[in-house]
């Protein structure tokens, strides 16, 4: 990252002014020399400016019109409302490295609920060789990756034109210092829950920038960034729109948030910014890691060996529904006991699903818990059982182990809006890198209608939006500064963070590290 240049720093003589803060309160940055405005503007003493280092700034006549602005920040005729800045918008630098994806974002918000992304960039480590995420490999693609986005980023801020008015608030980019950027108002950082080393990465980095740039900084909760991520999406669209209208975030709270990726499987009732009621939680495994298990021993070989990177559950889709054939060919079953069974002779296998026993009784026993390690078992018996597998056969029993895992996943939503305080919602979001699955979307929505909920808005975002990503850390760093939260400099990465207010560790505001700020 190119260093800023930094000026030599003037002091004023004993009963003059600055000339527009010239010495910026005793800070020594990269404008920190004098920004000398004619001398009617600034003071009608006579006294010479002298410089404490390097040579003098400022000419020794007392004639105006020879004491020009030498900084080349400057322009003539702005200086009237210095100091009288209000800020219309919030711009923050955000970087997430919880896991094995590296991503920074410059992510800017508007007076009208609207918000511009102006940077947004993600490495991903390269795990092929260990057949799954390898911590070790992940830090070092931090170590090595954050650096080079974070550079990339800062020439994304937006350009300040306006310089003299907001001498704070700028960086000074490049070998001359003239490439004029907005300074953001704030860095956000993914603090947790992740890898604890991948974290620190980011963490560390984020506190080094706050403390240079003298801003607050930001830690939030990777899960928490899920649940708001439609929230951030409805703001990038406002701005696309057009529009001047002031919006409301959308989807307002309350709503429903299935959280979904290869290490988190949670339903939880958002009510608020920082009130997440989980509903139903994984007993064992995530949805996305018994996914990714199952591709590995259903895909053939070959498949594997093409793969990009090690999103094998996304792989698995491409392959148990070709082009040829639509993922929406598909019908809600009777009950969601009812386990599936092979339809080619050749091949027979049954797959039970999770809670099944004894009967429905069993099933709402267990309505706040998902499990999947039986179904990835299941699988790996039946691959044992018929290694040779041709492809119709593997592909029939990806399909039906999606359409098992996924109906699972839509029973405890289900149950969850018949409870009483649910029954006002009218949004469920889905989040996390499983979102990106289409046929989870169809089997979502097709047993919704099947049950009476089809009114029920299904938000899903961008599939750039549901695995991870510095976007929505980005996004939910400003919410949560608006809410009047910062983080302090003694934070700590956290492995393990709830959101659950009620649960024993009082969810994302009941961890240390927190401060208030007019908080609303």
């Amino acid at each position: 990252m190119a260093a800023p240049k930094v000026f030599p720093r003037v002091r004023h003589s004993a009963g003059t002014k600055s000339c527009i803060r010239c010495v910026f309160e005793g800070q020594t940055t990269a404008v920190a020399n004098c920004l000398l405005i004619p001398r009617r503007d600034v003071t009608r003493s006579s006294r010479v400016v002298k410089a404490e280092a390097g040579p003098s700034l400022h000419s020794t006549s007392t004639t105006p019109s020879l004491m020009r602005p030498l900084c080349p920040l400057i322009r003539r005729g702005n200086t009237s409302n210095l100091g009288h800045f209000q800020r219309r918008q919030l711009l923050t630098l955000a970087i997430e490295t919880s896991c094995d994806d590296t991503s920074v974002a410059v992510l800017e918000k508007h007076k009208n609920n609207s918000a511009t992304l102006h940077f947004h960039s993600k490495i991903t480590s390269d795990n092929r060789l260990y057949g799954g995420v390898h911590p070790i490999a992940s830090h070092e693609s931090h170590q090595k990756n954050l650096a080079i986005l974070i550079d990339q980023a800062l020439h994304s801020l937006p350009k300040q034109k306006d310089a003299c008015q907001h001498h704070k608030k700028v960086l000074c980019l490049g070998s001359s210092g003239r490439e004029i950027r907005n300074k953001p108002d704030f860095i956000t950082v993914t603090r947790g829950p992740g890898m604890r080393a991948s974290l620190n990465t980011g963490l560390d980095t984020a506190k080094g920038l706050a403390v240079a740039w003298q801003i607050p900084f930001l830690g939030v909760n990777h899960m928490q960034a899920h649940a708001l991520t439609p929230r951030l999406v409805s703001a990038l669209d406002a701005t696309e729109s057009g529009s001047n209208v002031v919006t409301d975030k959308d989807p307002a709270f309350p709503f429903l948030s299935l959280l979904v990726s290869g290490g988190h499987t949670m339903l939880v009732h958002s009510r608020s910014l920082c009130d997440h009621e989980i509903l139903a939680d994984t007993t064992d495994m995530a949805v996305g890691d018994m996914i990714d298990k199952t591709a590995r021993e259903v895909l053939p070989q070959e498949y594997l060996q093409s793969a990009a990177d090690v999103m094998y559950g996304k792989l698995l889709e491409a392959f148990a529904f070709p082009e040829e054939q639509s993922v929406h060919d598909y019908v809600p079953p009777s009950s969601f006991t009812r386990p599936r069974i092979s339809l080619l002779p050749e091949y027979e296998w049954k797959i039970n699903p999770p809670y099944c026993s004894p009967g429905s009784e069993g099933s709402i026993k267990y309505a706040d818990a998902f499990t999947f390690s039986g179904i990835g078992s299941a699988v790996k018996k039946i691959m044992g059982r018929f290694p040779e597998m041709d492809d119709t056969g593997r592909r029939m029993l990806a399909r039906e182990t999606m359409a098992l895992s996924f109906e699972h996943l839509a029973s405890r939503v289900l149950f969850a809006l018949k409870r009483v305080d649910t029954q006002s919602i009218k949004a469920l979001v889905v989040s996390g890198g499983v979102a990106s699955n289409q046929f989870l979307k169809t089997i979502l929505r097709e047993n919704l209608n099947a049950k009476g909920f089809q009114d029920m808005k299904l938000v899903f975002p961008p599939p750039k939006f549901c695995t991870d990503n510095a976007a929505m850390i980005a996004w939910t760093g400003i919410e949560m500064y608006e809410a009047g939260w910062r983080t302090s400099l003694d934070a700590m990465a956290i492995k393990k963070w709830p959101v659950d207010p009620k649960g024993t560790d009082g969810g994302i505001l009941g961890v240390d590290g927190w401060s208030a700020d007019n908080v609303t």
